[in-house]
């Protein structure tokens, strides 16, 4: 397993070691030592998938203290430009964003810290997983909208699917005084 820093301090994306051969792939798409080597989490509570149709757009969400949640996200069919957004009060990089093309094909990852933002839009009909540090808590859940002017994300599109819930989010500087007061 390769372990790249990207931009952001913590947002890690992991390459597995493949074995490709005539019969397929062979990859370890989780190894508590090589994280723990890695100073990446070992421990995760939950894990969660969802299938997305090309053009949907998930996110930007998170969940405040006490649930905040780290995530181990990766794509085992299609393709999604996944995005994570730094809402760690005292970081450097607060309320910057890193991009990553997540496939399929790469069996690439991206481990989220907690104090984070995710969400992605699916490239190509997809399922994507992600393991996460702490327990879904619906009162503690928050979320950032996709088209957000201060964030400036270039998702690919002006006119994505989108979820009710989605469609109606806050932007960041909305939220700038709840991340604060919770974190």
């Amino acid at each position: 397993m390769k372990f790249i820093e990207t931009s952001i301090p913590d947002l890690i994306q992991v390459f597995p070691d493949l074995f490709i051969d005539e019969r397929g792939v062979f990859f370890e798409a989780y190894n508590e030592k090589e994280f723990e080597k890695n100073n990446l989490p070992i421990k995760f509570v939950q894990d969660n998938q969802s299938f997305s149709y090309k053009g949907v757009l998930r996110g930007l969400h998170f969940q405040v203290l006490p649930f905040e949640q780290g995530k181990l996200v990766s794509v085992s069919k299609g393709k999604v430009l996944d995005v994570a957004v730094d809402l760690r009060k005292n970081s450097s990089t607060f309320g910057k964003y890193e991009m990553v093309e997540l496939t399929s094909e790469k069996r690439n990852m991206l481990y989220i810290p907690e104090g984070f933002a995710h969400g992605f839009i699916a490239l190509e009909d997809s399922v994507l997983g992600y393991k996460c540090t702490h327990f879904y808590n619906k009162p503690y859940e928050s979320g950032i909208i996709w088209n957000d002017q201060d964030l400036n994300i270039n998702w690919g599109t002006t006119n994505p699917i989108l979820s009710e819930k989605d469609k109606n989010l806050k932007t960041i500087k909305d939220h700038i005084t709840f991340i604060n007061k919770n974190t």
